[in-house]
């Protein structure tokens, strides 16, 4: 099963239907975000899309009612508190906004960490966890949205970016 990682997509709508284009040319059925949505209509994409999300909130979700209202609105998004703890696809996963606010403990026993914060992408592997930050979903600081795709059986991690003209829409039929 190959799912999507985003993290602090900051309300950049283009971006995000963009990074969710890529991922279901790429077969991504699910994303896994790692809080910083920002504003409630910047869960739109994957509501238009049909892309389910689990993520957490991070330190900009401030409306986080408004977020879970507008969740309701689509099939298959669950927003949480960070950070949270899921099995998928025979793997145990935490998903946390700021790394630095679990310690190892809370980390252990989970085969893969997704975590956001930092807009930087990156990846550890200590042997039993594989940690990931897909980097910035927005691009504001970096200047290209980015994100991962990650093959749950194998545990391989795919980075990619896209340049401010590449636009990934799904098929108007």
């Amino acid at each position: 099963m190959k799912v999507g990682l985003l993290s602090d997509t900051h309300d950049r709508i283009p971006a995000v239907r963009s990074l969710l284009g890529y991922m279901q040319e790429h077969g991504v059925s699910l994303v896994l975000h790692a809080g910083d949505f920002c504003a409630p209509f910047s869960l739109r994409p994957f509501v238009e899309m049909n892309m389910p999300v689990i993520g957490v909130f991070g330190r900009n979700d401030g409306d986080r009612e408004g977020l879970r209202a507008y969740a309701q609105q689509g099939m298959g998004i669950e927003l949480f508190e960070s950070p949270h703890s899921l099995e998928l696809g025979g793997q145990r996963i935490l998903m946390v906004h700021d790394l630095s606010d679990v310690n190892e403990r809370s980390i252990a026993g989970h085969g893969i960490v997704v975590h956001g914060f930092t807009h930087r992408e990156e990846m550890k592997d200590r042997g039993d966890t594989l940690i990931v930050n897909p980097g910035e979903g927005c691009g504001w600081l970096n200047g290209e949205p980015s994100g991962a795709i990650l093959d749950l059986e194998t545990r391989q991690v795919q980075f990619f970016k896209l340049r401010h003209t590449d636009t990934y829409t799904p098929d108007a039929t």
